[in-house]
Order: C-alpha cells, then sequence, then structure tokens
C-alpha cells in the first residue's frame, strides 16, 4: 500500500532495512548559489531538497513551504540580539539554526543575510522523496501526506535535533540542502543567454533559472507582525502545511 503512494523518485526502504537506490539525483547547492536576502532565499528554497545523509543511505524531502523572519521583524529569534540561544542565526547564510519550539519539537531555518546580521528562513514543509520507510518509522502513525508537512514534523521525520544547529548546509555531506541535476543542467542551457548579465548581478544560475510559480500569504502560529506576507508555498501541493482554508495566497511568477 505505501509503495503505491510513493511520489515520483521516492525511496522506500528494502526489506532488508537499507534504502533502496533512486533515479532521483540531487546535487548540493553552494553558497553562492543561494541569495543573501531573506526574502528572497525563502522563494528560492521552493523545489529544492533537503538531504540528510545516514549510514543506511540517504533521506531527502522536497521543499514545499518557507516562511522568511528578515532582519527588523519581530517574530525573528535574532530580533532582541545575538544571544546564546540564537548564535547559529549570526552565521553566514546557508548555515542551519535548529530551534525547539513550545519545549518539544526542533524547526530548522536556513540561515539569511551577511554574516553577522541575524536573520533565518522557516523549512515549513517537505514532500518525502528518498528514506521514507525511515522517515515512517520515526512517525509510525503518520500518514504519507503527513510526514513532513510541518516544521516539527519534519525536523522528527529526518531526525533532526538540536546537534545539527549550526551545520553548514552548503557542503554536500551531512545534512544539506541540494537542487534536482536535472533541473539544474536544464536551467543552466535556458541560462546561457542571460549569464553574462547575471554574472555581473552576483545572481546564481542554477535552478533559480528556471521560474517556478509560488503562493505568497501571511505566515501561520504567530502573534506578532501577522499582516506580513511573507509565508511562500507550492501552489497546488497537498504536502503544504496548515488549515486548507488559509491557503489562499496570490500565486506569482519570479521576475
Amino acid at each position: 500500500m505505501l509503495q503505491q503512494a510513493l511520489p515520483t523518485g521516492a525511496a522506500p526502504f528494502r526489506a532488508n532495512g537499507r534504502m533502496a537506490k533512486t533515479a532521483l539525483s540531487i546535487i548540493p547547492l553552494h553558497r553562492n548559489d543561494l541569495p543573501v536576502d531573506t526574502v528572497d532565499l525563502a522563494r528560492f528554497l521552493l523545489g529544492k531538497y533537503l538531504v540528510r545523509d545516514l549510514p543506511e543511505g540517504r533521506v531527502a524531502g522536497r521543499i514545499v513551504e518557507t516562511e522568511a523572519y528578515p532582519v527588523g521583524d519581530s517574530t525573528n529569534h535574532a530580533f532582541p540580539g545575538r544571544r546564546a540561544y540564537n548564535g547559529s542565526m549570526f552565521l553566514e547564510h546557508g548555515h542551519a539554526y535548529v530551534r525547539l519550539t513550545y519545549g518539544i519539537y526542533n524547526v530548522i531555518n536556513v540561515v539569511s543575510e551577511r554574516e553577522g546580521t541575524g536573520a533565518a528562513v522557516l523549512i515549513r514543509a517537505l514532500e518525502p522523496v528518498e528514506g521514507i520507510g525511515w522517515m515512517q518509522a520515526r512517525r509510525a502513525d503518520a500518514k504519507l501526506l503527513d510526514l513532513a508537512r510541518g516544521p516539527g514534523r519534519l525536523a522528527l521525520a529526518l531526525g533532526i535535533d538540536s546537534g545539527f544547529d549550526g551545520t553548514d548546509l552548503c557542503t554536500g555531506k551531512g545534512l544539506w540542502l541540494g537542487v534536482s541535476r536535472h533541473r539544474a543542467a536544464e536551467s543552466a542551457n535556458d541560462a546561457q543567454s542571460t549569464r553574462s548579465t547575471r554574472s555581473m548581478s552576483g545572481t546564481s544560475s542554477t535552478e533559480s533559472d528556471a521560474p517556478a510559480p509560488y503562493a505568497v500569504t501571511t505566515r501561520i502560529g504567530i502573534a506578532r507582525e501577522t499582516h506580513r506576507l511573507l509565508r511562500f508555498y507550492e501552489p497546488g501541493s497537498p504536502f503544504v502545511s496548515g488549515p486548507r482554508k488559509l491557503l489562499t495566497g496570490e500565486t506569482r511568477w519570479p521576475q
């Protein structure tokens, strides 16, 4: 039953406990591929992959929902300034900021902005694509759609805890961010005519050169700054978190 419901390219466990190989090819994102600006990074991360390497193989999910917590936002954990608990937010962009919320759930953020600034993007939901059996073993009662639908759920499904706080997500090992090799190759070809212009502006030519629609709406689960349109998600994805009635964001295309 489970394997019939797997997303395209998803890799379950074999009977011997090791993960089956998959045709999905994910390559690491380098730091210069990532936008520095918090809001730009939140949009950019949609469609990318959060990957964790394990002795048994690999678990991965495609990012379908993010929230931006930019400089000056009072809900940004760095708003009060550098503290012992938020020190990783002041690292170079592309590092992980893992925080325990409500004393129960860990959540993972991708640090944004220049080193020493203090801002991040919360990864709110993943579409599981590899190592689904391992994720299910960690969340035994969860349906496939709910395995990583929500920031606490996805951290639990991938085994992300406070030990990953401050991890460099641009190394391609351990816990890292990636892009589909196929999408990266396509976007590189599509970008040939504009490569020189993008190079001058400092924009990377990986998957970000292949525009994909996204929806934007207000963030959820916060009590302040509730009017700001800083939640981004993939329109139509059943893996996006929160009540369906809140998925009313306007669909946009990157400029």
